[in-house]
Formats: C-alpha cells, sequence, structure tokens
C-alpha cells in the first residue's frame, strides 16, 4: 500500500516539473516574439485622461521631483503626511510646474499610501509634454 501511494505522488510531480518547463518556455519565447513596450509613470487611459504614477515622499523641506524612474515619479512635498495635507500639496505642486489648473489634476489612488496615481484630465495636454515638464522640473 505504501509503495503505491508513493509511487502515485512521484508520477504527479513528475508531471507538473514538465509542465513548469514547458510553460516557462513558451513565456521566453512569446517574450522574444513580441516587441518591449515602453514603460514610463506617465500613460494614458482608456478614457483618454493622463495617468501618472508618483512616489511621494512628504514632510520634505521643499517641493521638488526627485527623479523619474520606471516605477514613477519621485516627487518630495513639504507638508506632513497627516490629515491630506500632503495629498494637497501634491496636486498643488503638480498643477504649478505642469501649467494647469487645480481642478484639471486630481489624486486618483493612493491617499493613504506613498505610491499615489494622480490623474490630469483629458484634453488638457499629452503625455509627450507632461514627460518634458517633469524632467525639466526634475534637472533643475
Amino acid at each position: 500500500m505504501r509503495r503505491l501511494f508513493t509511487s502515485v505522488i512521484a508520477q504527479k510531480m513528475s508531471k507538473n516539473k514538465g509542465k513548469s518547463k514547458a510553460t516557462a518556455e513558451s513565456a521566453k519565447t512569446d517574450a522574444k516574439s513580441t516587441p518591449a513596450k515602453e514603460v514610463s509613470p506617465i500613460s494614458m487611459d482608456k478614457s483618454g485622461n493622463i495617468c501618472i504614477q508618483i512616489l511621494a515622499k512628504p514632510g520634505a523641506k521643499q517641493n521638488g521631483i526627485t527623479g523619474i524612474g520606471l516605477e514613477g515619479v519621485g516627487v518630495q512635498i513639504a507638508a506632513p503626511p497627516s490629515e491630506g495635507e500632503a495629498n494637497a500639496e501634491l496636486v498643488k505642486y503638480l498643477s504649478k510646474v505642469l501649467g494647469l489648473r487645480k481642478s484639471d489634476v486630481s489624486l486618483d489612488k493612493g491617499s493613504r499610501s506613498r505610491n499615489k496615481i494622480i490623474l490630469i484630465s483629458k484634453g488638457v495636454s499629452t503625455v509627450e509634454a507632461i514627460q518634458q515638464l517633469l524632467q525639466k522640473e526634475s534637472e533643475s
């Protein structure tokens, strides 16, 4: 009885190992065949709004953009992270940097997190223009 049980388990395990190798190999070939899409923290959603992924650093001495990476735009905020003060300051700062009205810039996700998504109303600007403005601000 024991031999029968262990042989069945060993057989099932060997089948699973073969499947995982096959799926890993097919994933590699799929990645090679499809061209790599440029990954950017600034993108356009389905409804035409522009989304900016933000890595917020509240409690800084002054507002500023620390850098633009694949995971998001680093922004230091001169407001404490309590009662939404940093979120309001972030929206105000980004609207000033991008030359937009405060009503065109809003916090979409991440009100209690350091990882946030800022939404810019559709038709106001383009992804390229926003990327250039943020890059210019981070260099100064």
